[in-house]
């Protein structure tokens, strides 16, 4: 009995090393291949190749902490990567930031001249990089998107899962799923081909596109976004409050209204929030059907001129930007990054606010 449990022990530390091995094997070869594609180097497909093969040995002697590890990885290949992109745009971006910088109150401000004026003049001898014209259109586009997006996501999310009948649901639910897949030059072709002249017609506008459509078309790409987060929010609603709204005497309408929507309100915000995201990362829409020429409208407000975006600028002139230019575009990769960023955040914290809710911690 005594030599069969010694023979156990050591037919498990067998497999315990052997699966060490495996996997000291497959991490090694992981880094070597991410260092040797930074480094560009002629090997990395082998270091890539090692690592498969360590990873199908291990699957095929000790599956389950193969996949332990393989997820492992690939979690921290995510972050790894997230985090170089994150140093990379920032790395580009500085020289400029740092030339075209100031002070306010005795404190240097890197890339402060690029936020206090108002000229985008790279080809002249005075060159200047403000990226003010390119806010205000990223600004107004996102907000004009925001307000066809949020009031139409939300109703049709309250439709899809609390008015639709199941025929009905079935038939809606897939066609808004559909309208995400649509490319997005496909939606920015059809407003430059149909509203852009439209609206030139009907408002006695001159030039390509505006603001107003731009946001309208924009919108409409974020719509599916906002309809999916927003359903499964209301869907996440427990059937017990609703049945005792309903219990009560009060209306299919007075209990969407009073119970649904409020309880729901965390997980519906987070959704327009992730629309707003999906409106200021668009770019080929916003390309397609403006000017393209960096200009501040007068006044700001004015929906009715359309010049230019952050996503635009970078899309029309990255093929063809060099030095100084080729770095502001950077710095407009980093306003976006840096506002998705906290938007993403924002909503994942409304997110976990309506779980805590719903879930009666609070």
């Amino acid at each position: 009995m005594a030599s069969r449990l010694a023979r156990f022990r050591e037919f498990v530390q067998d497999t315990e090393n052997d699966a060490v091995a495996a996997g000291a094997i497959g991490a090694l070869s992981l880094v070597s291949a991410f260092v040797g594609f930074l480094a560009t180097s002629p090997y990395t497909s082998l270091f890539a190749l090692g690592f498969l093969m360590a990873v199908t040995y291990g699957w095929l002697r000790h599956q389950e902490l193969a996949a332990r590890g393989v997820t492992l990885a690939m979690t921290v290949s995510t972050v790894v990567i997230l985090a170089l992109i994150t140093f990379f745009i920032f790395y580009e971006a500085w020289p400029i930031l740092q030339d075209e910088s100031g002070t306010v109150f005795g404190i240097w401000v890197p890339g402060l001249e690029m936020f206090t004026t108002t000229a985008w003049t790279p080809a002249q001898a005075d060159k200047q990089y403000s990226m003010l014209p390119m806010i205000q259109g990223t600004v107004l586009v996102t907000v004009i998107a925001t307000v066809v997006a949020g009031p139409l996501g939300v109703a049709a999310a309250l439709f899809i899962s609390e008015i639709a009948p199941g025929p009905v649901r079935e038939v809606v639910k897939p066609g808004v799923e559909i309208l995400a897949g649509i490319p997005s030059i496909v939606y920015g072709f059809l407003g430059f081909t149909v509203l852009s002249p439209w609206a030139s017609d009907a408002f006695s506008l001159v030039g390509q596109g505006t603001y107003l459509f731009v946001g309208i078309v924009v919108g409409l790409m974020a719509l599916p976004t906002v309809v999916s987060v927003a359903e499964d929010a209301i869907n996440s609603v427990p059937e017990s409050m609703k049945s005792g709204s309903l219990a009560l005497g009060t209306t299919d309408w007075q209990t969407m209204t009073t119970v649904t929507i409020p309880t729901a309100f965390s997980g519906v915000s987070a959704a327009v929030l992730l629309g707003v995201g999906r409106a200021i990362g668009e770019t080929m829409a916003a390309t397609v059907m403006l000017r393209n020429t960096p200009t501040v409208a007068e006044p700001l407000y004015n929906v009715f001129y359309g010049f230019e975006t952050l996503t635009s600028l970078i899309a029309a002139n990255y093929g063809s930007s060099s030095g100084f230019q080729k770095d502001a575009l950077f710095v407009a990769g980093c306003i976006l990054f840096v506002t998705v960023l906290f938007l993403s955040i924002g909503s994942q914290l409304i997110e976990r606010r309506m779980d805590r809710k719903v879930g009666g911690v609070e």
